[in-house]
């Protein structure tokens, strides 16, 4: 852009917008238009969006669209799909969107249709689950492999582990299933406390193969195997990678027939469904997990083709910009009304934080607005008894997105009473409800209590909130709510005009970290030429380890 974010017309539009409409509320919205909530909801993917419990009018949304036309939003998009170099600071294209792409489709990567490749990796993932899944494989003492314990950090971690813990209504359940990602010893310990040897998969995600705590951690899961199997060619039998390095592989003891490998324009924190998710195809199976890549392509598909106006992932994006960006709110809730998806609020955290955690624009200027938010939530009801007071009755603004599901995948009755899941959706159906409208002063004066108590019961209401519902929580329609949040952080990083595929904010870190390392074990204390509060520390963890 030759311009500004913040100088085109749109935003300035928009600020203006934003002033004239401060004392805007969703009881008048609603009041003033029976049809709203029909008229502000969308679907695609097997998804409904319902927003019309937003500070918004159609002004406001006419407004959002234009700005995302004014910073090309459409043609950024287009490009991404296209294989074009978009992560400009790595010199690579982004195609996730090539990983879940029907057989017969056609992607090209520097002249070359990388949907062959593809395939082939799944073809050769589903073979060995199928195998270990029927007890064909075999383990070093003849045994059936029956854990499996998947280490990886990161992307090679979060994305995994989410989606084994969304799909294990599907899950194979003779399979005991870990995941290991932090350095910590305990992390490891723990996860393979009760595990056999004789009958454990280990699969190393690490697409270098070099990656520091991924390593550490397999270095000791190979020493904890050999020390009960005592031979040295029982790793080849135990161990698969997911990596593109076959020379360190092959090193560690792996058959480099076993190794699954994936592509430079993968990203970690978009990767789950390439060999990464080796381990949730285990578990749920080679047909389950095509039904989850089969929900992405259906996203990728609504988001590449769906008109602006009705395109979900262009709609929570552009939402997500208008209270980041002129309502001045610092972080977003995800609250998923399922306990399946536990882990989701953490996904999303890296997949929306790590992406859009930046400040320098793709030409390496310094914004002068806010970019990402704060991710966070809990599954509800959990949440309600935690944090929703803060939300409620606080004085931050917390946009928040509802997710819920019209059939259970578990059915509990209650005798004569409302069955479990009647419980829990009534929740989530309230909660936006009593965020919207608050109840007023008259209204808690009128139910009797005495003025000095009654400010204490009074909610403002004005609270937005997005809700999502799905007919069923199945590997299709989570692999479409997965892309829905991937394509709404990419929506919202083309308006910031910023490179939502590195993320060199991580890697300072590890670099310190390998200098620190050979510091803290050495015999003795070397020069230590750190600034003098990390020279402390050094020398107190030295003396009380």
């Amino acid at each position: 852009m030759t311009a500004t974010l913040t100088k085109t017309t749109a935003w300035q539009s928009l600020e203006k917008h934003a002033q004239d409409s401060k004392n805007m509320t969703l009881r008048t919205l609603f009041g003033a238009d029976a049809t709203r909530g029909e008229r502000l909801s969308a679907e695609g993917a097997g998804l409904y969006l319902d927003y019309s419990k937003n500070r918004v009018t159609d002004e406001t949304m006419k407004l959002l669209l234009d700005l995302a036309r004014e910073t090309h939003v459409p043609q950024k998009r287009d490009a991404m799909f296209a294989g074009e170099k978009i992560n400009v600071t790595e010199g690579r294209a982004v195609l996730h969107t090539a990983l879940r792409a029907p057989r017969d489709a056609t992607v090209m990567v520097d002249g070359r249709n990388v949907v062959p490749d593809v395939h082939d990796v799944l073809d050769r993932m589903a073979a060995f689950a199928d195998q270990v899944r029927s007890g064909t494989w075999l383990g070093y003492t003849g045994k059936p492999l029956k854990n499996i314990v998947n280490i990886g950090i990161g992307g090679s971690d979060l994305g995994p582990v989410m989606a084994a813990e969304a799909l294990k209504h599907y899950a194979q359940r003779n399979l005991t299933l870990r995941f290991v990602s932090n350095v910590d010893g305990t992390d490891l310990v723990e996860k393979t406390r009760d595990l056999d040897p004789a009958e454990t998969l280990v699969i190393v995600s690490s697409k270098t193969f070099t990656t520091q705590e991924t390593m550490a951690n397999a270095r000791s899961a190979r020493t904890w195997l050999l020390a009960a199997l005592k031979d040295d060619a029982a790793v080849a039998r135990h161990f698969v990678a997911v990596s593109t390095n076959a020379e360190a592989v092959q090193t560690f003891g792996i058959d480099p027939a076993n190794m699954f490998g994936f592509w430079d324009w993968v990203g970690g924190r978009y990767s789950m469904d390439s060999a990464i998710g080796l381990s949730l195809m285990l578990a749920v199976g080679p047909d389950g997990f095509r039904e989850l890549l089969a929900g992405f392509h259906d996203m990728d598909e609504h988001f590449r083709t769906a008109p602006l106006e009705s395109n979900l992932p262009v709609l929570l994006g552009m939402l997500g910009i208008w209270y980041n960006n002129f309502h001045d709110a610092q972080s977003h809730a995800v609250l998923p009304y399922d306990q399946y998806l536990a882990y989701f609020p953490a996904y999303l955290q890296q997949l929306d934080m790590e992406s859009n955690g930046k400040h320098i624009t793709l030409d390496g200027q310094h914004v002068d607005y806010q970019t990402g938010p704060v991710i966070w939530g809990q599954p509800g009801t959990n949440g309600q008894h935690a944090f929703y007071q803060l939300i409620h009755q606080g004085t931050k603004l917390i946009p928040c997105d509802f997710i819920g599901f019209c059939q259970t995948l578990n059915p509990l009755p209650l005798g004569d009473e409302a069955p479990h899941h009647d419980l829990l959706m009534a929740n989530v159906f309230a909660q936006t409800e009593a965020m919207a409208f608050g109840k007023t002063l008259e209204q808690v004066l009128d139910e009797g209590v005495t003025p000095d108590l009654a400010p204490h019961r009074v909610f403002e209401g004005n609270r937005p909130t997005n809700t999502i519902l799905a007919d069923r929580l199945t590997p299709r329609i989570l692999g479409a709510l997965i892309a829905l949040y991937e394509h709404k952080v990419f929506v919202q990083g083309a308006v910031w005009n910023i490179n939502s595929f590195d993320q060199w904010g991580v890697e300072l870190g590890k670099v310190l970290a390998g200098k620190i390392v050979p510091e803290l074990h050495a015999a003795q204390e070397p020069e230590l030429k750190h600034d003098s509060s990390t020279n402390t520390l050094i020398r107190r963890y030295r003396t009380r380890r």
